[in-house]
């Protein structure tokens, strides 16, 4: 046998996603051969040798539980290195703090309503200048560019509407003009979408949702696709200190190692119901991508693996989406999404309160808009539930 054919008989064999879950490098303690990342409680480190410091100094700096899962998710989104912080809305804001005084980002116009609320309410009073824009539109995006853009942030399929933005096009594009592209994976995660694959130099997620899945664990995740930008995030995140705690890590970690198995099962109780919503007369419409008639349903073929969990629909105004709100039995009504129980949201007082009506209405997130976020349920409880609620 060559020298180039001999085997490393320490390199690990590349795998599927479903054996990266549970085999994702720091599975097994090194020290211990413990079947789970230890929680180190930690603050602080001691440096037996002052002139050589650990690894790991302070637990603001760096964990050893919250590397292995920063290290965790860089291999699931195969980008270069990870971070982890205290929730989704600090993973986004960290990212936008690598903008400046002066700069400009072109954002998903539909975008969740925390990243509205911190693009317009924070970020603009430190002249950071934003436009937003319907990504469906390539032209619109174009024609949003201006001499000091310097990024694009993109959310797709988008909150709560669920419009599909052309991620390999927006990314090409943005490379050509020097520009930064962030996308929001929450909806799909790393399971159906890999935007680092389509040419994203940030991936962000709140891993409140389907990654941690068990509504116990706020946290953000942020992965870089090279290392310069994250040199530069890892500054950032240690200077604002917006890390996550270790026993959050780890009960993030926990929860990812189901992920796959999850997201199948809710996903294919959120295509069953959402052709049933399309078919019920009280609904006025339906939002799933995974429906023969969604707009761009071909565009997130191409760059999706799968359709997701949350199914959106107009139950036709205000009074009846509240209605059906206060009738449903069975799916928590609640923010978030992305859990083993189903969670029914009502955008326009939840999620998008931020917005203002009339930009809410520009929008498609009308009044009578409702989110569902399919769990393990059983789908024909579910459905039941929901028939009853609309006809009550």
């Amino acid at each position: 046998m060559s020298n180039s054919q001999e085997r490393d008989p320490n390199k690990k064999p590349e795998t599927r996603f479903a054996t990266k879950l549970i085999h994702f490098g720091s599975e097994i303690d090194e020290h211990t051969g413990a079947s789970s990342v230890p929680i180190y409680q930690a603050s602080t480190f001691h440096h037996h040798d002052i002139f050589n410091p650990p690894v790991h100094d302070y637990s603001r700096s760096g964990n050893p539980t919250r590397q292995a899962l920063e290290d965790y998710i860089a291999v699931l989104e195969g980008g270069v290195r990870g971070f982890a912080f205290a929730s989704g809305m600090a993973a986004i804001s960290t990212a936008f703090l690598l903008f400046s005084t002066g700069d400009h980002v072109i954002v998903t116009e539909d975008v969740y309503g925390g990243t509205y609320r911190l693009l317009t309410t924070v970020l603009n009073r430190l002249g950071i200048d934003s436009t937003f824009v319907d990504m469906t539109d390539f032209e619109a995006v174009r024609a949003a560019l201006k001499p000091n853009t310097k990024a694009v942030f993109m959310e797709t399929p988008s909150n709560p509407t669920l419009k599909i933005t052309d991620i390999g096009e927006i990314a090409a594009w943005a490379k050509q003009h020097d520009l930064i592209t962030l996308l929001d994976n929450t909806f799909m995660t790393p399971y159906h979408q890999r935007p680092i694959e389509l040419g994203v130099d940030i991936v962000l997620h709140s891993a409140t949702k389907f990654l941690g899945g068990h509504s116990d664990v706020l946290a953000g995740l942020a992965v870089a696709a090279n290392d310069g930008l994250a040199r530069r995030l890892k500054q950032l995140q240690n200077g604002l200190g917006t890390v996550l705690g270790s026993q959050e890590s780890w009960l993030l970690m926990r929860g990812m190692k189901t992920l796959q198995a999850r997201m199948e099962h809710s996903e294919r109780s959120a295509r069953k119901l959402a052709e049933w919503l399309n078919a019920h007369p009280a609904v006025t419409r339906v939002y799933f991508p995974g429906l023969a008639d969604h707009p761009r349903r071909d565009v997130h073929e191409k760059q999706s693996k799968g359709y997701g969990a949350v199914v959106s629909f107009d139950a036709g105004d205000g009074e009846r989406a509240k209605a059906v709100l206060s009738r449903v039995k069975i799916p928590l009504v609640a923010v978030s999404l992305g859990a083993v129980e189903s969670i029914l949201s009502y955008p326009a007082m939840m999620s998008h309160a931020a917005m203002p009506p009339e930009v809410r209405q520009e929008r498609g997130i009308t009044d009578g808009l409702l989110r569902y976020s399919v769990g393990l349920e059983d789908i024909d409880d579910l459905i039941a539930d929901l028939d009853q609620a609309l006809n009550g």
